[in-house]
């Protein structure tokens, strides 16, 4: 199971690397990683996706805690959270493509942000099952390069699991 880790560190150098340290010298692989300034002066949120079973991940959690710039350790896993990334794609866009490819950007409510003679620059943010999404959808007309920050993520405020939600509403819908 893919876990989400929100981690505030002290930001004091070295503590990125003794962090992936730990994860790498018991043979775990960091999925994505992205670390930002928190809300505090002095504080960064550092937020990583691993993979692991939940007692794993329970060890792990108790061992980056012991390190001593590790201010505090959640797992977003399980409770209500906004998830985000951004990629940034550039795809071959000929004049013949140019008009399809602008129709898809819309649909996924991405925005050009770079235009050339044979392609186009688009920026699409969202949760990482988006930016799949339209990355397969993309695939078809040429992806000349793709670049893609590590997913962030902050605990809801308002409790609300979006999740749940479409899971509900799905079920409560009347048969045609």
């Amino acid at each position: 199971m893919k876990h989400t880790l929100s981690v505030l560190v002290e930001d004091e150098s070295g503590v990125l690397s003794r962090i992936s340290g730990l994860f790498a010298r018991r043979g775990f692989n960091i999925e994505s990683l992205a670390v930002g300034p928190a809300e505090q002066a002095g504080v960064s949120r550092l937020t990583m996706v691993v993979e692991g079973d939940d007692r794993t991940l329970e060890q792990m959690s108790k061992q980056l805690n012991k390190l001593i710039n590790v201010l505090e350790v959640n797992d977003l896993t399980r409770i209500p959270a906004v998830e985000r990334e951004l990629m940034l794609l550039k795809v071959s866009a000929p004049p013949e493509n140019r008009a399809a490819i602008l129709d898809l950007v819309q649909v996924f409510r991405a925005k050009v942000v770079d235009v050339a003679d044979n392609a186009l620059t688009i920026e699409v943010v969202g949760d990482p099952g988006k930016l799949v999404a339209i990355e397969n959808v993309l695939a078809g007309y040429g992806i000349l390069e793709i670049a893609r920050t590590g997913r962030i993520s902050l605990e809801r405020a308002s409790g609300v699991n979006t999740a749940y939600l479409k899971v509900t509403s799905l079920d409560k819908r009347v048969p045609a």
